[in-house]
Formats: structure tokens, sequence, C-alpha cells
């Protein structure tokens, strides 16, 4: 366990970790191409960019998941949660969105928002179980996106 690891295993993403990062992400997201019709946003996110402004946090060795979180006025913005395939069903994705929940806390911030394309229906039955309300649908170019948000006590 290295210095900056969390007790439930989840650290800030290194510059090593951005060949991982790109692979889960593209993992977790290459079969949403054919149902949407377009790449997923997080499938072109600049990971190197992301991992040196400190927002990927990672989990496993090797990464079997992540988070790009980023920090707003009033919010945490949840940009991308991705799970390795092979981990799917084993608490990963959970232990990804309580840590979530714990920073937007450990900053001070009243809720975490999100969105998930409207075809990735999956998605949608999990974000709830979670505590998260739908705020809106709206169309962001090709995307029809559905955003959510988690107010935190």
């Amino acid at each position: 366990m290295t210095q900056d690891t969390a007790p439930d295993g989840i650290r800030t993403a290194v510059p090593a970790d951005v060949p991982a990062v790109k692979a889960v992400t593209d993992m977790a997201f290459h079969h949403y191409i054919a149902r949407i019709g377009v790449v997923p946003k997080p499938m072109e996110a600049d990971h190197t960019a992301n991992v040196a402004a400190g927002r990927v946090f990672v989990t496993g060795d090797p990464v079997i998941g992540l988070v790009v979180i980023e920090e707003r006025d009033d919010h945490l913005f949840l940009d991308t949660v991705a799970v390795h395939p092979d981990a799917h069903g084993t608490g990963v994705g959970r232990r990804l969105l309580e840590f979530v929940d714990a920073r937007a806390r450990a900053l001070g911030l009243p809720e975490v928002r999100l969105y998930t394309n409207a075809m990735m229906w999956e998605n949608q039955r999990i974000y709830p179980k979670f505590g998260y309300e739908v705020v809106e649908r709206r169309t962001d170019g090709p995307y029809d996106r559905v955003h959510y948000r988690k107010r935190l006590d």
C-alpha cells in the first residue's frame, strides 16, 4: 500500500497508471458504441491530463476500476466511473461511489452530480440505488443524457 492509498484501496492515479486508466475505460465503455451510435465521451478523454490534474482515482493492482472527478464551486462532478468487465458484481463500483461521496464531504461540498447517456439504461437502474435522483434529461450534441444529483447530509 502506497502512502496515498486509502484503506479502501483507492488511490490517486499517477502517470504510470495512464495506460491502465485508458484500457479499463475502453473495456468498460466499448460495448456501448453500437448501442448509442457514437464513441462514449469517457473513451475520448485526455487521460494523461486528467491524471496530471489529480482528477483520477484508481483501485486494484492491476487497475480494475477508476473514477474521474472534478471539484466545482457547489458540487463534486463525477465525470466517469469505469470498472473492468471481469470485476463487475464484485463491489468495486460500490466502493468507488462511496469514495466519491467521502471525497465530496471532505471537500465540504453538499452534493455529487453526474450524467449518463440515456441509452446506458443499466446506469439508470444503478444510480438511484446509491441515492442519486434524476434532475433532467438533456441533449448535448450527439449525446442524450440523463443528469443526476445526490445530496449529501
